[in-house]
């Protein structure tokens, strides 16, 4: 299978990576008006990766992401509102559930969709406060992750590793030390040049899932879990490389660093970890 944006999707992710950067600092509802205008939540799986990826970089806060990946493909349409899914079996760990105004749960008598409001939602205290995470209480729950939920999570996570690199590059352009930039030095480049390789490597298997997705394809549940995995690998390369590279003052709360590497970390945790989508794999 061959792959590359046609000039329709070089479009789109321009216009996604402008109004992204342009937004980024308006109030979460400004954001959240601004999408539904665009029609982004309406886009198919391809396109939608292209936007998920704009969002991960700019550590979106809305939830987009819950809207479009967890709740559209368990519910088979879009929620009046903002929405998310119960699909683990156990409403454990729940993306944006505590703030849904509708929330998909799949039970063994099927999809049952059930208004925010009237859900026991939970938020929980995470290391990450600018993320939404609940537990949901509901009976005859059952495990079922959709694909396009595996994928959203994998594509958020590289973009959220592309700003750290980005930020990184930066950060060892302008400090100095023996009189030259730190990113002169070899060591420094080869951190940085293996985060770029990962992030490429996780990238590509993400786009692969939405295009298997997008035309229906028999490996798509693999390819979601290969997308999920590699993901994983990428946000600990970045993490333990973009953290030594930036020093301790990128985990300040002054530091923009610090708010990705908490969303690439999420991300790999939310819905299975690395190490358990390749167990998966194996079977």
């Amino acid at each position: 299978m061959e792959f590359e944006f046609d000039d329709e999707q070089r479009l789109l992710q321009r216009v996604a990576r402008d109004t992204v950067a342009r937004s980024r600092d308006l109030p979460e509802d400004q954001l959240w008006a601004t999408y539904l205008e665009l029609g982004w939540l309406e886009a198919p799986p391809v396109e939608l990766a292209i936007v998920l990826e704009e969002l991960g970089y700019a550590a979106d806060p809305t939830p987009f992401l819950a809207t479009a990946t967890w709740f559209a493909p368990l519910a088979g349409r879009l929620p009046r509102g903002s929405g998310t899914g119960v699909f683990d079996g156990a409403g454990g760990f729940v993306l944006d559930a505590d703030r849904a105004d509708e929330v998909a749960l799949l039970t063994s008598e099927g999809v049952v969709v059930r208004d925010g409001k009237e859900l026991a939602a939970e938020r929980l205290s995470v290391f990450d406060p600018t993320l939404h995470i609940a537990r949901v209480d509901a009976p005859d729950l059952v495990a079922g992750v959709p694909d396009l939920a595996l994928m959203g999570l994998a594509i958020s996570v590289v973009g959220s590793c592309r700003r750290i690199l980005d930020l990184v590059v930066a950060h060892v352009k302008e400090r100095h030390q023996f009189g030259v930039p730190i990113g002169s030095f070899q060591a420094v480049k080869h951190k940085a040049a293996d985060m770029y390789v990962a992030i490429e490597r996780a990238k590509v298997l993400a786009y692969f899932a939405a295009l298997t997705i997008a035309e229906d394809d028999p490996r798509r549940g693999r390819a979601a879990a290969m997308a999920k995995a590699a993901a994983g690998d990428c946000q600990q390369v970045c993490f333990r490389n973009g953290f030594q590279l930036f020093g301790a003052m990128g985990y300040t709360w002054e530091n923009e660093l610090q708010i990705h590497l908490k969303r690439a970390k999420a991300g790999d945790l939310l819905l299975g970890t690395a190490s358990e989508h390749r167990k998966a794999l194996l079977v």
